[in-house]
């Protein structure tokens, strides 16, 4: 049984881009077991939600599974570290308590929007190289159709999605894109489409149009209306490991395909993805790309070898060591209970 009696929150500002910040939650139980957990660009408050409240809802308090604490303070962290810990005490990888049954993952690698076409194929050849068997493209109105048409004449039997970002109004110019055999249509409209947007897409196009939701009942809203035939399940979004079973397991009883990506972040949320990856349902390519080596705090790193994402198996818990000392010379704000 877990009984926390001591934790350490973490603030890093990681050194890469525009130095994005991660929180890192260290839970310790009474026989120096230790769980860990990362929220990657979080907001202002859960800095705020783990100072007030994490203490008062782990230390000291007994309890058999991660899913009896309920909503945790602090959202995805804290309940990545509790599972993390969980699974530890128990000798058994997060992959295999979540149900996940797959050992490997087919990988994408997104690819932003370019200077020119030479370069864009040129791009994806270096991917294709390294052993990608799928790319997903950026895409928004003015620069959609022709990289499409470039990409798929150089690459024939290539794997390809494209994510509009939300930058489109138009079914037209969406329902053209579908004419290059796409593998799924990523949030194809602004916040503010209805569904019916969504299903009318659907209906249309052969690919499926994939969706972001933040909870199973948003995702029953959207299956009910048709708004789409795939789901990208990203577990930091959905708040707890307990959400995202229950979101990938309605989107397999109404026959969704699912996707899972995660914050680049430490590493740490990164692992987390792959274990959430590995449930049965998730058969479209992931994203989970190793952050840069100068944030990584875990060991192996966390990404695609050859286009393909290992499903850590031999160790408990998340998989991975962490470089504590590492973690404390990134970090800038640090507090202990």
């Amino acid at each position: 049984m877990p009984r926390v009696r001591e934790l350490e929150v973490f603030r890093l500002i990681l050194p890469y881009g525009r130095r994005p910040e991660s929180i890192l939650v260290r839970l310790t139980d009474y026989g120096g077991m230790t769980g860990w957990g990362e929220v990657v660009d979080a907001d202002p408050k859960t800095w705020v939600a783990l100072e007030e409240g994490l203490g008062q809802a782990l230390i000291g308090v007994d309890w058999e599974h991660p899913d009896e604490l309920g909503v945790v303070p602090g959202g995805s962290a804290a309940d990545m570290a509790c599972w993390d810990l969980w699974t530890k005490m128990r000798g058994v990888p997060l992959a295999h308590a979540l149900g996940g049954t797959r050992t490997s993952l087919m990988a994408t690698v997104r690819i932003g929007a370019d200077r020119n076409l030479e370069s864009l194929v040129a791009r994806v050849n270096r991917h294709v190289c390294a052993g990608y068997a799928h790319v997903t493209l950026d895409v928004h109105p003015g620069w959609d159709i022709e990289p499409l048409r470039a990409v798929r004449q150089a690459y024939p039997a290539l794997g390809i999605g494209v994510d509009a970002r939300g930058a489109y109004t138009d079914i037209d110019a969406l329902e053209a894109l579908d004419a290059y055999t796409l593998s799924v249509i990523e949030r194809p409209f602004t916040g503010v489409a209805s569904l019916g947007d969504h299903a009318d897409l659907q209906e249309r196009v052969a690919a499926p149009v994939l969706l972001e939701v933040a909870s199973a009942a948003e995702l029953d809203e959207a299956i009910t209306a048709r708004a789409g035939r795939a789901l990208l399940l990203r577990p930091a979004t959905l708040g707890s490991l307990r959400e995202v079973r229950r979101v990938h397991d309605r989107a397999v009883r109404a026959g969704w395909e699912i996707a899972c990506a995660g914050g680049t972040g430490t590493g740490l949320a990164r692992a987390a993805t792959v274990a959430a990856a590995s449930l049965p349902g998730c058969g479209l390519p992931c994203d989970v790309a190793a952050p840069p080596r100068s944030a990584q705090i875990v060991d192996p790193p966390v990404g695609a070898s050859g286009g393909v994402v290992a499903v850590p198996l031999t160790q408990a818990g998340l998989g991975h060591r962490i470089d504590e000392d590492r973690v404390r010379r990134l970090s800038r704000e640090s507090y202990s209970v």
